[in-house]
């Protein structure tokens, strides 16, 4: 049985950012804006990237 490697996690220092899929500038998804709320986090409806706000309720570092 294949397994799927976890979604990538990214942590973001502004709470409002953008996921189009793709760091590199190619094909990824259309963007979208993410607004982290009170969690701390937020997950990309595309792609299942997940951001977590730097110094917020999620950030485990």
């Amino acid at each position: 049985m294949n397994s799927m490697p976890p979604p990538e996690t990214f942590v973001s220092q502004t709470s409002r950012l953008f996921c189009d899929g793709d760091e590199r500038g190619g094909d990824g998804h259309p963007r979208v804006w993410i607004e982290i709320g009170a969690q701390g986090f937020a997950d990309c409806g595309y792609c299942d990237r997940r951001f977590i706000l730097a110094s917020g309720a999620a950030d485990k570092r």
